[in-house]
């Protein structure tokens, strides 16, 4: 059974969007956005982070994001576009994690705020040094990225489940 795995959530807000005339939905990176993620696909890689899976949301800068990111891990981890991640609430996003196959140890979420925020703020029922409350002083800013493990299955992800070791964002 999948009780005692460790299980790893990588979570990561989309790099800096352009308040273009499109929708919201549809708004690209802006500069820095396309300088910064791959900043955070770089930091990825350097703390041994590469993902099972990857599920994004649909939005063009989340898009834009990862295909930035992912370029420089050592490996492309399957990735799966979720209509669902889009202006999802916290209930929401713990929802997706609770559909992940067991299958998956390492899991990244490219995501928007405030629910990649609020989602590593809800799951980290302890935190390494000062990681919470500079996190948390931070606001989770664009491309930052947050790193939580926990033991068990995917089913049993709820408030308080998780203990944030790593918090980076590129210009905290």
């Amino acid at each position: 059974m999948s009780v005692d795995v460790p299980r790893r959530i990588v979570l990561l807000r989309h790099a800096k969007a352009d308040w273009a005339q499109e929708s919201d939905h549809e708004r690209p990176l802006a500069d820095r956005g396309r300088q910064d993620a791959p900043m955070a696909g770089r930091w990825l890689a350097g703390a041994g982070i590469t993902p099972d899976l990857t599920l994004c949301s649909t939005a063009l800068r989340t898009r834009e994001t990862w295909k930035l990111a992912v370029h420089e891990l050592p490996q492309r981890p399957r990735t799966v576009y979720e209509e669902r991640m889009y202006e999802a609430s916290l209930g929401e996003l713990i929802a997706v994690l609770n559909e992940v196959s067991d299958e998956v140890h390492d899991l990244m979420l490219v995501g928007h705020n405030p629910g990649m925020h609020g989602l590593a703020d809800a799951l980290a029922g302890e935190a390494d040094g000062d990681l919470l409350p500079r996190m948390n002083r931070s606001g989770f800013p664009t491309s930052a990225v947050a790193v939580l493990t926990f033991t068990g299955s995917w089913k049993s992800v709820e408030h308080g489940v998780g203990r944030l070791v790593a918090f980076w964002a590129p210009h905290a």
